[in-house]
Protein backbone atom coordinates (compact mmCIF):
# COMPACT_ATOMS: atom_id res chain seq x y z
CA UNK A 1 0.00 0.00 0.00
CA UNK A 2 2.14 2.96 -0.91
CA UNK A 3 -0.39 6.08 -1.48
CA UNK A 4 -2.47 4.53 1.20
CA UNK A 5 -2.07 5.21 5.49
CA UNK A 6 -1.07 2.31 7.03
CA UNK A 7 -2.30 2.13 10.70
CA UNK A 8 -0.34 1.78 13.68
CA UNK A 9 1.03 -1.91 14.41
CA UNK A 10 1.73 -2.56 10.25
CA UNK A 11 5.31 -2.32 9.97
CA UNK A 12 6.01 -0.34 6.51
CA UNK A 13 7.57 -2.15 3.31
CA UNK A 14 10.22 -0.63 1.78
CA UNK A 15 8.31 0.84 -0.96
CA UNK A 16 5.97 2.64 1.12
CA UNK A 17 9.21 4.45 2.85
CA UNK A 18 10.68 5.17 -0.48
CA UNK A 19 7.02 6.95 -1.62
CA UNK A 20 6.57 8.70 1.33
CA UNK A 21 10.14 10.34 1.33
CA UNK A 22 9.59 10.66 -2.53
CA UNK A 23 6.57 12.91 -1.63
CA UNK A 24 8.71 14.99 0.87
CA UNK A 25 11.59 15.54 -1.53
CA UNK A 26 9.20 16.23 -4.29
CA UNK A 27 7.32 18.80 -2.47
CA UNK A 28 10.40 20.83 -0.82
CA UNK A 29 12.34 21.09 -3.92
CA UNK A 30 8.94 22.52 -5.40
CA UNK A 31 8.65 25.36 -2.57
CA UNK A 32 12.24 25.43 -2.46
CA UNK A 33 13.06 26.18 -6.12
CA UNK A 34 10.44 28.94 -5.76
CA UNK A 35 12.42 30.64 -2.69
CA UNK A 36 15.54 30.24 -4.86
CA UNK A 37 14.30 32.56 -7.60
CA UNK A 38 13.44 35.27 -5.36
CA UNK A 39 16.88 35.32 -3.88
CA UNK A 40 16.02 33.70 -0.63
CA UNK A 41 18.79 32.51 2.42
CA UNK A 42 16.91 28.75 2.15
CA UNK A 43 16.60 27.75 -1.17
CA UNK A 44 15.66 23.96 -2.76
CA UNK A 45 18.35 22.03 -0.71
CA UNK A 46 17.44 23.48 2.28
CA UNK A 47 13.53 22.66 2.02
CA UNK A 48 14.29 19.17 0.67
CA UNK A 49 15.80 18.85 3.17
CA UNK A 50 13.61 19.88 6.07
CA UNK A 51 10.88 17.90 4.38
CA UNK A 52 12.75 14.77 4.29
CA UNK A 53 14.10 14.85 7.87
CA UNK A 54 10.72 16.06 9.40
CA UNK A 55 9.47 12.76 7.46
CA UNK A 56 12.25 11.13 8.35
CA UNK A 57 11.15 11.26 12.39
CA UNK A 58 7.42 10.65 11.63
CA UNK A 59 8.88 7.43 9.91
CA UNK A 60 10.93 6.59 12.53
CA UNK A 61 8.31 6.67 15.21
CA UNK A 62 5.71 5.22 13.01
CA UNK A 63 8.03 2.33 12.71
CA UNK A 64 8.78 2.20 16.26
CA UNK A 65 5.27 2.42 17.51
CA UNK A 66 3.96 -0.25 15.41
CA UNK A 67 7.10 -2.70 16.53
CA UNK A 68 6.01 -2.23 20.24
CA UNK A 69 2.35 -2.65 19.52
CA UNK A 70 3.67 -6.06 17.80
CA UNK A 71 4.97 -7.07 21.24
CA UNK A 72 2.11 -6.09 22.80
CA UNK A 73 0.47 -8.87 22.45
CA UNK A 74 -0.83 -9.05 25.83
CA UNK A 75 -2.13 -5.05 26.04
CA UNK A 76 0.13 -4.04 29.21
CA UNK A 77 2.24 -1.18 27.21
CA UNK A 78 1.16 1.83 26.24
CA UNK A 79 2.28 3.60 23.61
CA UNK A 80 2.28 7.41 23.11
CA UNK A 81 2.31 8.59 19.40
CA UNK A 82 2.94 12.03 18.53
CA UNK A 83 5.95 12.97 21.24
CA UNK A 84 9.13 12.95 18.76
CA UNK A 85 7.59 14.43 15.87
CA UNK A 86 5.96 17.44 17.91
CA UNK A 87 9.71 18.27 18.66
CA UNK A 88 10.31 18.87 14.91
CA UNK A 89 8.04 21.35 14.90
CA UNK A 90 8.95 23.35 17.48
CA UNK A 91 12.89 22.24 16.65
CA UNK A 92 12.74 23.40 13.23
CA UNK A 93 12.16 27.55 14.43
CA UNK A 94 15.60 27.29 14.92
CA UNK A 95 16.63 26.87 11.99
CA UNK A 96 13.77 29.30 10.43
CA UNK A 97 15.44 32.01 12.41
CA UNK A 98 18.61 31.79 10.78
CA UNK A 99 16.77 32.83 7.80
CA UNK A 100 15.56 36.24 9.32
CA UNK A 101 17.32 39.47 8.79
CA UNK A 102 16.96 42.50 10.29
CA UNK A 103 18.99 45.29 8.56
CA UNK A 104 18.19 49.40 8.98
CA UNK A 105 14.89 48.30 11.11
CA UNK A 106 13.66 46.44 8.03
CA UNK A 107 13.16 42.57 8.81
CA UNK A 108 13.05 39.99 5.94
CA UNK A 109 13.29 36.29 5.67
CA UNK A 110 9.96 36.04 7.65
CA UNK A 111 8.08 34.30 4.61
CA UNK A 112 10.92 31.99 4.23
CA UNK A 113 11.28 30.95 7.62
CA UNK A 114 7.34 30.16 7.67
CA UNK A 115 7.66 27.94 4.48
CA UNK A 116 10.84 25.87 6.51
CA UNK A 117 8.26 25.58 9.01
CA UNK A 118 5.21 24.96 6.97
CA UNK A 119 7.70 22.03 4.47
CA UNK A 120 8.87 20.53 8.26
CA UNK A 121 4.46 19.88 9.09
CA UNK A 122 4.50 19.11 4.82
CA UNK A 123 7.15 16.45 5.48
CA UNK A 124 5.29 14.83 8.49
CA UNK A 125 2.23 14.46 7.10
CA UNK A 126 4.68 12.77 3.92
CA UNK A 127 6.19 10.52 6.75
CA UNK A 128 3.13 9.12 8.65
CA UNK A 129 1.69 8.25 4.63
CA UNK A 130 -0.87 11.28 4.34
CA UNK A 131 -0.12 11.75 1.00
CA UNK A 132 -3.09 13.73 -0.02
CA UNK A 133 -2.71 16.30 3.06
CA UNK A 134 1.04 16.54 2.21
CA UNK A 135 0.21 17.33 -1.28
CA UNK A 136 -2.72 19.75 -0.95
CA UNK A 137 -0.48 21.53 1.58
CA UNK A 138 2.33 21.82 -0.62
CA UNK A 139 0.04 23.38 -3.08
CA UNK A 140 -1.61 25.69 -0.41
CA UNK A 141 2.27 27.14 0.26
CA UNK A 142 2.50 27.62 -3.38
CA UNK A 143 -0.23 29.88 -4.26
CA UNK A 144 0.56 31.78 -1.22
CA UNK A 145 4.11 32.39 -2.54
CA UNK A 146 3.73 33.04 -5.95
CA UNK A 147 0.13 33.86 -6.43
CA UNK A 148 -1.30 35.12 -3.11
CA UNK A 149 0.13 38.81 -3.55
CA UNK A 150 -1.10 39.05 -7.20
CA UNK A 151 -4.48 38.23 -6.10
CA UNK A 152 -4.67 40.63 -3.21
CA UNK A 153 -3.73 44.11 -2.96
CA UNK A 154 -1.90 45.07 -0.36
CA UNK A 155 -0.94 49.44 -0.33
CA UNK A 156 2.21 49.62 1.47
CA UNK A 157 3.74 53.21 3.27
CA UNK A 158 6.37 54.60 2.58
CA UNK A 159 9.02 57.35 3.15
CA UNK A 160 11.10 59.24 0.41
CA UNK A 161 13.38 61.77 0.57
CA UNK A 162 13.88 63.55 -2.63
CA UNK A 163 16.27 66.68 -2.53
CA UNK A 164 16.27 68.67 -5.94
CA UNK A 165 16.57 71.90 -7.13
CA UNK A 166 13.97 74.11 -9.79
CA UNK A 167 11.38 73.68 -7.90
CA UNK A 168 8.69 74.06 -9.97
CA UNK A 169 9.90 72.10 -13.10
CA UNK A 170 11.32 69.33 -10.66
CA UNK A 171 7.61 68.60 -8.69
CA UNK A 172 5.93 68.55 -12.27
CA UNK A 173 8.34 66.00 -12.72
CA UNK A 174 7.69 63.96 -9.38
CA UNK A 175 4.19 64.16 -9.74
CA UNK A 176 3.99 62.94 -13.06
CA UNK A 177 6.48 60.06 -12.22
CA UNK A 178 4.02 59.50 -9.31
CA UNK A 179 1.12 59.43 -10.94
CA UNK A 180 2.57 57.10 -14.08
CA UNK A 181 3.87 54.22 -11.56
CA UNK A 182 0.35 54.00 -9.63
CA UNK A 183 2.11 56.34 -6.63
CA UNK A 184 -0.24 58.22 -4.27
CA UNK A 185 1.17 61.08 -2.45
CA UNK A 186 -0.26 61.17 1.32
CA UNK A 187 1.95 63.61 2.68
CA UNK A 188 4.71 65.57 2.19
CA UNK A 189 7.10 67.61 4.52
CA UNK A 190 9.19 70.54 2.74
CA UNK A 191 12.39 72.13 3.35
CA UNK A 192 14.32 74.97 1.40
CA UNK A 193 18.15 75.85 1.54
CA UNK A 194 19.50 78.78 0.43
CA UNK A 195 22.32 78.76 -1.12
CA UNK A 196 24.77 81.16 -3.70
CA UNK A 197 23.97 78.81 -6.42
CA UNK A 198 20.73 78.69 -5.66
CA UNK A 199 17.54 76.98 -3.02
CA UNK A 200 18.12 73.27 -2.09
CA UNK A 201 14.66 71.91 -1.81
CA UNK A 202 14.11 68.84 0.55
CA UNK A 203 10.97 67.37 0.25
CA UNK A 204 9.80 64.24 2.43
CA UNK A 205 6.98 62.26 0.89
CA UNK A 206 5.00 59.69 2.68
CA UNK A 207 3.67 57.12 -0.61
CA UNK A 208 1.10 54.68 -1.01
CA UNK A 209 2.28 52.12 -3.27
CA UNK A 210 0.65 48.96 -4.75
CA UNK A 211 2.01 45.19 -4.61
CA UNK A 212 3.38 46.01 -8.07
CA UNK A 213 5.41 49.02 -7.39
CA UNK A 214 8.83 48.26 -6.55
CA UNK A 215 10.91 50.86 -4.67
CA UNK A 216 14.04 50.14 -6.36
CA UNK A 217 12.22 51.61 -9.62
CA UNK A 218 10.80 54.45 -8.31
CA UNK A 219 14.64 55.82 -6.79
CA UNK A 220 15.83 54.55 -10.10
CA UNK A 221 13.72 56.60 -12.45
CA UNK A 222 13.67 59.63 -9.95
CA UNK A 223 17.82 59.71 -9.57
CA UNK A 224 18.18 59.32 -13.32
CA UNK A 225 16.36 63.21 -13.72
CA UNK A 226 19.09 65.88 -13.34
CA UNK A 227 17.47 68.01 -11.51
CA UNK A 228 17.37 65.58 -8.45
CA UNK A 229 20.89 65.64 -6.21
CA UNK A 230 19.45 62.74 -3.74
CA UNK A 231 16.81 60.06 -3.46
CA UNK A 232 17.03 58.18 -0.19
CA UNK A 233 14.19 55.96 1.97
CA UNK A 234 13.01 57.05 5.17
CA UNK A 235 12.14 55.05 7.70
CA UNK A 236 8.18 55.04 8.82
Amino acid sequence: MLTGYSQFGEMLSMGDIIFRLFVAVFIGAIIGIDREIKNRPAGMRTHVLVGVGAAVIAIIEHQTISYVLGLNASGIINVSAGRITSTVVSGVGFLGAGTIVMADRKISGLTTAASLWCMACIGLASGYGFASIALAAGIIVLIVLRLLQRIVHVHTLKKLEVKFVHRMETLTFLNEQFAKMGVKILDVDFHAENRPEGNLYTNLYTLSMSSHTRYVDIIATLSEYENISAVRTRNI
